[in-house]
């Protein structure tokens, strides 16, 4: 009996990486998004997302991270669908932080804050975010009953998290 032919590899069907934005990119295409958007001390909405992507980098983040809270509000604002999320050339780890922190219609915040604790890498971007919402300063300018009331929901959603 002739000997087998080895049996060839198989195909190498990874090639190289799919494109994915960059940092510049993605942060690029948020601003676009929340163009026209202000915070509810009327400040542009960019410079909060700003805050929270520099938030991030400061307490170690890495770019995936970076790239999600550019974007973290961009789904639950209606500035980008959840098809555009999932077409777009973004990690599947950036993409789920982004899903993660997308609060949806009447969820208790208990259950926000276990998808988000179930989520890798959603937690850092989270408490940015409440760092950022909380600021002392971006309180102070809104009216008493509106500085009570995000006051307590920020540390509501912090105690959710385990952040204290």
């Amino acid at each position: 009996m002739p000997p087998m032919p080895p049996v060839p590899p198989p195909p190498d069907d990874s090639g190289p990486p799919a494109p994915s934005l960059s940092l510049a990119e993605v942060e690029a295409t948020a601003r676009a998004a929340h163009a026209g958007q202000t915070d509810k001390a009327g400040r542009p909405y960019a410079e909060h997302l700003r805050a929270v992507a520099e938030g991030v980098r400061r307490r170690g983040g890495d770019e995936e991270q970076i790239a999600a809270a550019w974007l973290h509000d961009a789904v639950e604002d209606d500035a980008l669908t959840e098809e555009w999320l999932a077409e777009a050339p973004l990690s599947r780890r950036t993409k789920d932080i982004v899903l993660a922190l997308t609060k949806r219609a009447g969820e208790p915040p208990e259950a926000y804050a276990a998808r988000i604790l179930a989520t890798p890498g959603a937690r850092l971007v989270k408490e940015a975010d409440l760092a950022h919402n909380a600021d002392p300063a971006r309180l102070a300018v809104l009216d008493g009953a509106t500085r009570t009331r995000l006051t307590e929901k920020y540390t509501r959603m912090r105690a959710l998290l385990g952040q204290g």
